[in-house]
């Protein structure tokens, strides 16, 4: 199993090769590390991540991306309104797009999303724990989780099983 630390450079490096929409600012034909990038002023294009950000970086293009902001504040609203033991569902790479989205940000804005951000996570925290504590993961429940999400769950859950062997022994 992988390390905290390896999983989320897994995570990362999927998100960076994923495809962003575009929107190229001047007429340009470039090569970026190997990857050929032809666009029109105006043009919207999919292209990888990684690429679009060095041509973002470099004031070629604007990156589409989705509000994360927006994105955080209706997770923390739908968590919210869930059972004191269920969880709203997110999607996979939520905390790895929500991450990128703040390293954008300006200093007071990054600070007020990052308290959103920890709300949201303890909140969720909790009830993870209390689940692993109590139940395999089930598909349904899988599908609800981040992958650091899903990593944490069963990390707690093998935790308790081996607490609950160490005073029980191994009967069941």
């Amino acid at each position: 199993m992988l390390n905290s630390t390896d999983l989320s450079k897994v995570h990362n490096t999927g998100f960076e090769l994923e495809d962003v929409k575009v929107t190229f600012l001047h007429d340009i034909k470039i090569n970026v590390a190997g990857v050929d990038v032809e666009g029109k002023q105006g043009e919207i294009l999919n292209i990888p991540r990684w690429v679009a950000n060095v041509l973002e970086y470099e004031k070629h293009v604007n990156i589409e991306d989705t509000d994360m902001v927006v994105e955080l504040k209706q997770a923390t609203v739908k968590e919210n309104v869930q059972g004191e033991f269920e969880l709203a569902t997110l999607e996979p790479h939520f905390y790895v797009r929500l991450l990128s989205y703040m390293k954008k940000l300006p200093k007071d804005d990054y600070d007020k999303v990052e308290s959103m951000l920890n709300s949201l996570v303890r909140k969720r925290q909790g009830k993870i724990i209390h689940l692993a504590d109590s139940s395999k993961l089930t598909a349904d429940l899988s599908q609800k989780l981040t992958l650091e999400e899903r990593s944490f769950y069963e990390k707690i859950y093998n935790t308790s099983i081996d607490f609950k062997k160490q005073i029980l022994g191994d009967k069941k």
